[in-house]
């Protein structure tokens, strides 16, 4: 199943469009993306029939145009962690040790946004870092590995954009505020559930400007942290709620640990992808 945020209403990927949930749910759902997660087992379970059932076939699923306003596919998460340090190659470019825990932060939902959504780039040097990004679809305390998956609503793909210059301002890092202006969490096109994958614990990700330019690419097997790991550590001490979002860590290739440094300037395009869950294109702009 994939989900989609568009034009404020929440969409179902068929086939080459998208289905307007309220409309092919007959009013069952509203058109509020965030809604699914009040009760996702249900949710997904209607989605699922209704794709199977032919009834989705009969529909008209529509195309996006060139104007579609793509939202966040999950646009008012009531917690949004990050996670730094959980790539091999990123610790060893950043000149640190590997962690025994993982480095944990937050992004304030505040700094969401949706594809193709122009991100205003504040004073500063700012950087960025491809992300796998896990939706939480079950309450969550205490995981386990075993059960881990089992919480995980979907994935998508996003960017933990970053002010370097306030980040290491002060005698401790300002991890949260300097990833938290407006747009600094992009995250889309869609919502995509783990059986859509052939292996969600090994995907490839990566970014690059729209000019050609390669800036990383890695694979999520490359965590230090795994996916599973991450789910027993952040719910062994925070109760993961539906809908909460949790930024899993960038690959080495960030701007700020190249020489010379190199960061986002107004006018670029970042796109950024992962293998199967999709393409995620983020322009900027000056202040």
């Amino acid at each position: 199943m994939r989900l989609a945020n568009i034009n404020g209403r929440l969409a179902l990927r068929h086939a080459g469009g998208y289905l307007d949930v309220e409309t092919a749910s007959g009013g069952r759902y509203g058109p509020d993306p965030q809604a699914p997660f009040a009760d996702w087992d249900a949710f997904a379970r209607w989605a699922d029939e209704h794709l199977r059932s032919g009834r989705a076939d009969r529909a008209d699923g529509a195309e996006p145009a060139e104007d579609t306003l793509w939202g966040p596919p999950v646009p008012r998460p009531a917690q949004v962690f990050a996670v730094g340090l959980n790539y091999r190659d990123h610790v060893a470019e950043s000149g640190l040790q590997i962690p025994a825990e993982p480095a944990v932060f937050t992004k304030f939902p505040t700094s969401l946004t949706g594809h193709g959504q122009a991100v205003t780039l504040p004073e500063g040097l700012v950087d960025w870092e491809a992300e796998l990004v896990l939706v939480i679809g079950r309450h969550c305390h205490r995981a386990t590995r075993e059960t881990a998956w089992s919480h995980i609503a979907g994935v998508t793909v996003g960017q933990d954009l970053s002010e370097r210059r306030l980040q290491l301002t002060g005698p401790a890092p300002q991890f949260s505020l300097a990833k938290s202006y407006p747009g600094f969490g992009p995250t889309g096109p869609e919502l995509v559930t783990a059986d859509e994958l052939d292996d969600p614990d090994d995907l490839e990700l990566g970014c690059m400007l729209e000019n050609g330019e390669v800036l990383q690419k890695s694979r999520t097997s490359n965590m230090i942290f795994d996916v599973r790991e991450l789910i027993v550590r952040l719910s062994a001490v925070c109760p993961l709620l539906p809908g909460d979002l949790v930024f899993t860590g960038t690959p080495a290739g960030v701007g700020g640990a190249r020489t010379p440094q190199k960061f986002l300037a107004p006018g670029d395009t970042l796109v950024t992808w992962i293998e199967g869950v999709g393409t995620l294109r983020t322009p900027t702009a000056a202040r």
